[in-house]
């Protein structure tokens, strides 16, 4: 789980990991026989039995930074991502982190541009908002007409849901999968984890590679959120 990637040092909420560190831990995976991929084909390798070695990337609320500085990097190393957008903000900024630093978010072009560049693009909901805390017919708006301008937007179908701040209950998870999207990512569901609550590992500026390798061993004792999400398919 990325957010922005960009050389800001001010950057109260750790949402920002530089460039060079990005290109560290993409070439960390690549050593070690891994390769990034969207959620997507993730999820299509794994119902074939062919996902060793595929590990997915994702990056929340759609940073401008994205197209310049991570999807560059990604296809370099022969990888891919998923990014999660916010077409109620497009060009807009992340007015949501009241400590700021404000961040320009992707434009129409932009998303385009990276889907044009073999990323997945997914739903991070309208406006970003905390859907638990909405009343049903904002989550409703949040949750199906973000969905509906992405595919106008983009042309193609949009798949995957990730639930701003990574706040689930079960009647957003059931929002997201009645809307149609066929996963969605929230950080630590708990009980609720299955496809359309899955389980991420933040990755931050301070994750070097030997922290890199923690979090990739310590992500075994995480296997039976798998198994439930397996379970779930």
């Amino acid at each position: 789980m990325y957010h922005s990637v960009d050389d800001c040092t001010d950057d109260p909420y750790n949402v920002t990991v530089t460039p060079d560190r990005l290109q560290q831990q993409l070439r960390w995976l690549r050593a070690r026989g891994l390769r990034g991929v969207s959620v997507g084909e993730l999820l299509d390798r794994h119902g074939r039995g062919d996902a060793r070695g595929l590990v997915g990337l994702t990056f929340d609320d759609g940073y401008g930074d994205f197209v310049e500085n991570a999807v560059p990097l990604l296809r370099h190393y022969d990888c891919s991502a998923t990014v999660f957008v916010l077409p109620g903000r497009l060009g807009g900024q992340n007015d949501w982190d009241a400590e700021g630093p404000r961040k320009p978010l992707l434009t129409a072009q932009g998303i385009r541009a990276a889907a044009a560049a073999g990323m997945e693009i997914g739903s991070h909901g309208l406006t970003h908002v905390d859907l638990t805390r909405a009343d049903e017919e904002q989550r409703r708006a949040e949750i199906q007409r973000s969905k509906a301008q992405l595919e106008e937007l983009t042309g193609g179908a949009v798949h995957g849901f990730c639930y701003p701040y990574g706040c689930v209950d079960p009647a957003t998870v059931a929002a997201v999968r009645g809307a149609g999207y066929r996963y969605g990512c929230a950080i630590s569901p708990g009980p609720l984890a299955g496809v359309h609550a899955m389980p991420r590992v933040f990755v931050g500026q301070r994750d070097t590679p030997w922290r890199l390798e923690v979090k990739r061993r310590a992500h075994r004792v995480r296997r039976r959120a798998l198994t439930v999400l397996e379970g779930a398919r």
